[in-house]
This record gives structure tokens, sequence and C-alpha cells, in this order.
């Protein structure tokens, strides 16, 4: 295969398929070359919401660009890996071109881009990826067309709370087994739907434009900086009242939102399925053939979890992995939890798995995350739970501190986790192994609704972070 243009060399790519396999022979002869070009440090990327192999090559160009200057006397090799994930187009990437159909389409409708994504992503689920575009077109009034949506986006994203799959797609385990769904596959479909409503109501409300230079990317004080209000989530007796004088906006504003997340959900989980079944066998392949070489996994969104997951494929005694960098990682802040603070049964997926690194797990963070931070809680929470939240404590800020995500707050209840801001961090050294939260606020705050600044990492203070990390000089 052709390696692509690309700022770094030598640099290989890993592509998998959705169960974590690759074409054969593939991971044994990169294995070999990495060997064979003397590299010591080895940095492994695994992108996030990226639908195709060119734009996620186009982002491990941009990043992997400082690291030659930054570390001249290393002799650092680099993967890109490409795994079958997507990304709606409507969603801006700071500095990234945005798709000329997204600023054409008004949301909730599904342009053909995404029709189109769906269909590669989700092969076999031609007639339902139609129909749901038909309802968010057409919006028909009464609930039985959002629960007719509900029923379709479950068909699509195959929900499956139980069996082989489900441990790919958990972050949290009780008495050893997955949780249950979320209660946004659970739930009425119309509450669901007005939830995400308001939620991108308050966004659009409380968020300044995209790439605007005059704006300082500040939230503004008061209730909307928790992401939810005005018009926030509701659940209970206020439901289609409105909160505070504001009125919720038409339920199928949200519905499209529910097409979103489900489809990350099952990102999610395959995510999980890459990472064990795909990279964490070839780093151990690695290890076998070339057991100086020190990797270091980085990974963005859900290839955070895509990484982390690597951890749990791991053979046992590899010891090569020398650090772990999650950039706005969509997963569970409590993932790697012996114990979770709500729920004494109850611990994270990857609990103690950070001892697998010969060096630390750094996770960065940042409140400019409007995917995390906002999106990620509503989408996140178990079935049966989330009302009792809102009737309880009435604020989001409670659904954000049980379901929220790495990539918003941090690793969360694994003790002796450090923190830092970004430029301590950067004065170092680190920590030379545990757990370690980086708020990376100050340079990833750049974006616009609904996801924020969850893609703003192409930073040379971050490619110094990756470096940093794993004590590459």
């Amino acid at each position: 295969m052709a390696e692509p243009a690309m700022s770094v060399t030598p640099y290989w790519e890993l592509t998998f398929d959705a169960d974590g396999d690759t074409e054969g022979g593939r991971p044994d002869r990169l294995a070999a070359e990495v060997a064979r070009r003397g590299v010591r440090d080895l940095i492994v990327f695994a992108h996030g919401w990226n639908t195709d192999r060119s734009a996620a090559t186009g982002l491990y160009s941009r990043f992997f660009a400082p690291m030659p200057a930054l570390a001249p006397a290393a002799r650092i090799g680099y993967v890109g890996v490409v795994w079958p994930s997507m990304r709606f187009p409507d969603e801006p990437i700071p500095d990234f071109p945005r798709s000329a159909a997204a600023g054409a389409v008004r949301r909730g409708a599904l342009d053909g881009q995404t029709r189109h994504a769906l269909l590669e992503t989700f092969p076999g689920r031609a007639a339902a990826v139609d129909r749901i575009g038909r309802l968010l077109e057409q919006r028909p009034p009464g609930e039985a067309a959002l629960e007719e949506f509900g029923r379709l986006v479950r068909l699509l994203v195959d929900v499956a709370p139980h069996g082989p799959q489900a441990l790919f797609a958990a972050d949290t385990l009780t008495d050893g087994v997955p949780q249950d769904g979320p209660q946004m596959f659970a739930g009425p479909t119309a509450e669901v739907c007005e939830e995400f409503a308001g939620a991108l109501a308050g966004l659009d409300a409380g968020s300044p434009a995209s790439g605007d230079p005059a704006s300082d990317g500040l939230p503004p004080d008061g209730p909307a900086s928790d992401g939810l209000l005005p018009g926030g989530p509701v659940a209970g007796p206020e439901r289609g009242r409105g909160v505070e004088g504001f009125s919720l906006p038409n339920p199928w504003d949200g519905a499209h939102e529910l097409l979103r997340q489900a489809t990350y959900y099952a990102m999610k989980r395959r995510a999980g399925t890459v990472g064990e079944r795909g990279l964490g066998p070839f780093v151990g392949r690695l290890a076998a053939v070339a057991p100086t070489v020190r990797v270091h996994l980085v990974g963005h969104s859900f290839g955070g979890r895509l990484v982390s997951f690597a951890l749990r494929g791991l053979p046992e005694g590899v010891r090569t992995v020398k650090s772990v960098t999650l950039l706005q990682g969509a997963f569970s802040h409590y993932a790697f939890a012996a114990r979770l603070p709500h729920d004494a049964r109850a611990g994270g997926v990857l609990q103690g798995l950070q001892n697998r690194v010969d060096g630390p797990l750094v996770c960065c963070h940042s409140s400019f995350d409007a995917a995390l931070g906002t999106m990620y809680p509503l989408a996140s929470r178990m079935a049966g739970d989330a009302r009792g939240v809102f009737e309880e404590f009435g604020v989001g800020s409670v659904l954000g501190a049980k379901w929220g995500a790495m990539g918003h707050d941090g690793v969360q209840a694994v003790p002796g986790t450090r923190a830092y801001t970004l430029a301590e961090a950067l004065a170092g050294p680190l920590p030379a192994s545990g757990c370690v939260n980086v708020d990376a606020a100050a340079v990833v705050r750049r974006g616009g609704a609904p996801a924020g600044a969850h893609s703003d990492i192409v930073h040379p203070e971050l490619a110094r972070l990756v470096l940093a990390a794993g004590r590459v000089r």
C-alpha cells in the first residue's frame, strides 16, 4: 500500500474493519518495517468521528507536523489508525473546510452526504435510512411519528444490551455485567427529542459563532454556561411547559440529534471492538518483533476509547506501551474507576488497566467541549435513572457529574490521579505513571454548536504534551 502524503516520515497507516480485522498480514509486515527502520518511539494515533481515510490522514499530518522539530534527536515513527466511523457533515471542525451541503441544510433534515455516510456505516439498512430521512423532512405532528422514528433509529444502530457486543459498548459494569442501554433508546422518543432540542437551543443561545475572530470563545455567565438553559432538558411535570418563561422547541428539532447520538453510540461500541480485537493484538505482535520500540498511544474522541480498549487487548506481560494520551475522550470519566461514587457495586469497564501502561495515562479535557459537556451526558445516562436525577436535584450539573465524559472533566474516581493546567503540564515533568488530568481549555476552545471545541485538537502545545507524556526527546 502506497503511503499517503504526510508531513512526517516514516509514517504508516493501519486500517481496521468494524470487527477489528485488517488486511491479511498487514500488521506483521508493519511491525517488521518499524523494526527495520530503527524506530525507537512509535506514536500511534486513532481518530474519532471521521468517516474517510483522507480526513483522518489530514488530521494526522497536521497534528504530527511539529514533532520532528520538538524532538530533533528522537527516532520517531508514526502510525495513523483508520477505522470505520462517521461524522455528520454539519459539524464544524476548526481549520477544516466546512461541507458545502452543511450550510444549506436546516437543522433536522438529512442531507445527501449524511445519508451516504449512514448507508456506508450501516450496510443493509437502506430502507430504515430512507424512512428516517422522510420523517426528518416532513416532521409529522404527534408522538406516533416520533415513536416510529425512535424504532427506526434503534434498528439502524442495532442496539443490543446483552450478548458479546455489550461489553464493547459499556463504560461501566454493575457486578461485572454491562449496564442496560441508554435512556435515549428506552424512554419515550418524544421526551428524548424534547430534551435534545432544549439542549441545542441552550448551546445556540450560549455559544459564540465558530471561528469568529472577534469572539474570545468564552461562555456567558449564568445558567446557559451549564449547556442546559435556556430551554434546557426537563423531566416530569414540567415537560412541555418550558422553564422560567422559556418555551421548549419542537421535538423534531432534537430528532436529528437523537440520530446523531445513536450513531455515535454505535461508533462507541465499534471503537471498543477495534481497540481490543485489533490494535491491542497489533501492539503485542510489535513487541514480539521489536521489543525495544516504545509505543505511545494517542486517541481523539472515540479514538481515545479505542486506544484505551487496546490496553484490554494487550497480551499478558507486554510492557512496551510507554504513554497514552486521550484528546477529548468520548467515554465515561469513570471508565478506569474500581468503584463508582454513586454505586458501590459498579466499576469502570477499564478499571485498573492504566497499570498496563509503563508510563502515564494523560487525559486532556476542556470546558469548551459542548459535545461532551452537554450532549454526551444526555445520551449516556442509563434507562430509568435520569428522571430521578432531575426530579430530586433539578439541575443538569448532577447529570454531567454522573454520566460525564473524559474530555469534559478528566479521569474521575481513580485514587492518585494528578491534575494540571496545560501550562503546568508542559513545564513538566509529568508523573512517571498513573492517571493525569490536563485542563487543555487554553487551546481547545474553538467550534460552533452542537460540538463546540470537541475537534479543536490540532495545536503544537498538544503535540508537545504527547512527547512529554512519553518522555520522547
